[in-house]
């Protein structure tokens, strides 16, 4: 990616789940440790107590702080780009492109808070979420294209053929990042741990896919299994998405 122009920000941690039945069909992905939230109501700034081990849940009033550390851990994905390196938006500077991204994972973040779980570490050194929506106002025409008319639904039937009737009882990691600054400090690790120690108490798969060709092995070490491999091709060149799921571990009686 070329040159960016934004403000530096403070290293942070969050992570963002949700249950797979509370979800409509949508797309996700999942990088090193930054995530992002997504909000619908804006609610009064209140202390959260962490969850566990440091892993808090964000609130709707966080969502743009939560938002910026996914911003910040996707800037240079693959699939991120994606949606805003189309021909139809050529005469854009990076800039734009910049605050164009910075709104999708607003988006992105603000309707997982509603509708799902977000969670982070430390001061949004690392987050995770799922969900979106309004982005058609903001979109290309291409960009449009490549969002709804490929990736999702591309996501939605993969996810499908892999899970099978357990589609909706599986949890969805949707976006896992961590800014430059907040990696190496064991971020990932608490807010990936946080849903699969809940996704085992109920008995649960987890599933997500990854556009990063370097993270698969680092989900394995948490139980994650590649599945298969779809590619985005609307581009000029295939981008993969590695698809993949944790199976429940078996609970100490």
């Amino acid at each position: 990616m070329a040159t960016k122009t934004f403000s530096p920000v403070q290293a942070v941690a969050c992570s963002r789940v949700e249950h797979k039945s509370n979800m409509k069909p949508t797309a996700i992905k999942m990088n090193d440790v930054p995530t992002n939230l997504i909000l619908l109501k804006q609610k009064p700034v209140v202390a959260v107590p962490p969850v566990a081990n440091g892993v808090r849940v964000v609130t709707a009033a966080e969502y743009k702080q939560a938002a910026a550390c996914l911003a910040e851990a996707f800037g240079e994905d693959d699939v991120a780009r994606y949606f805003i390196d189309v021909p139809d938006r050529e005469h854009w500077t990076e800039a734009e492109k910049w605050a164009l991204h910075v709104e999708i994972i607003e988006y992105i973040t603000y309707a997982h808070i509603l509708k799902g779980l977000v969670t982070t570490v430390g001061d949004f050194e690392a987050v995770a979420l799922c969900g979106m929506w309004r982005l058609n106002y903001r979109l290309s025409p291409e960009g449009k294209r490549r969002f709804f008319d490929e990736f999702f639904p591309l996501l939605h039937d993969t996810m499908h053929t892999t899970l099978g009737d357990r589609e909706h009882e599986a949890w969805y990691l949707v976006y896992l990042g961590t800014k430059p600054a907040g990696r190496g400090k064991g971020h990932a690790r608490k807010l990936i741990e946080h849903v699969t120690a809940q996704a085992d108490r109920e008995g649960r798969a987890c599933y997500l896919e990854s556009s990063n060709a370097s993270n698969p092995p680092i989900y394995r070490r948490f139980g994650f299994e590649t599945c298969r491999t779809v590619q985005l091709q609307r581009g000029g060149r295939n981008i993969p998405l590695d698809i993949m799921v944790r199976e429940p571990a078996a609970q100490k009686t």
